[in-house]
């Protein structure tokens, strides 16, 4: 008997997922080298289960309440603000009602069906909440973008300050250098003393040619 119930106990499976932290050890640097880390799961192509209940792939994100198996209060085409307020209106009457049964009669069998009937409420007020998710999706996405978009604007118009003010620092030191007219002529060379050196004069020999070369060097730091 002990035996059965052990069985019994341990092919029970949890309904909730495991802890991140088991799933978070098993995608260790050393089993992703080694090939250890468990792959993900391959998309469902079928149905699945989900908080006790079966779904199909290719349902609609929002199923329509008859698919659900539950009695719509509200017509096909209608205000959605308005079959909301007309909602949240009836399901405070109906608790109010609920109060005064459970003080006049709390046995009475119309209890169950004033809980049946604000659970049918708050189930129809849920739905038409999550058929404003699609458009709670979009708006996010929007809102995203724009800040995104503001966010490159921004960086483009700082980065476009910088560039505009390092051609403004490159333009004041071309206007501070010298000009290159003036410098070259401040550095040519009188050729006459190269000529005089190329002439074959028997009398010129090696110290003549230092001196004027001297001589000419001093000439252009005097110059500079």
């Amino acid at each position: 008997m002990s035996n059965q119930t052990q069985n019994s106990e341990t092919s029970q499976v949890c309904s909730l997922p495991l802890p991140p932290a088991q799933y978070i050890n098993n995608y260790t640097d050393e089993n992703i080298k080694r090939g250890r880390a468990p792959k993900p799961p391959p998309p469902i192509n079928d149905s699945y289960s989900m908080f006790g209940n079966t779904f199909n792939a290719d349902d609609t994100i929002i199923r329509p309440l008859e698919a659900q198996g539950i009695k719509r209060l509200y017509p096909q085409h209608f205000d959605r603000r308005r079959e909301l307020r007309k909602l949240n209106h009836s399901l405070l009457v109906n608790f109010l009602d609920l109060l005064d049964l459970l003080v006049r009669c709390p046995e009475s069998p119309r209890r169950a069906e004033k809980v049946e009937d604000l659970s049918l409420l708050f189930i129809h007020i849920h739905h038409l909440l999550n058929e404003f998710r699609p458009h709670q999706a979009r708006e996010t996405l929007r809102v995203m973008m724009d800040l995104q978009r503001r966010q490159r604007i921004e960086i483009s118009q700082r980065f476009q300050k910088h560039l505009d003010k390092v051609m403004e620092m490159l333009q004041q030191a071309l206007h501070t250098l010298p000009d290159t007219s003036d410098l070259d002529s401040k550095l040519i060379v009188p050729t006459e003393a190269f000529e005089s050196m190329e002439t074959s004069d028997p009398n010129f020999n090696e110290t003549d040619t230092n001196v004027i070369l001297d001589k000419m060097m001093c000439d252009i730091v005097d110059q500079l």
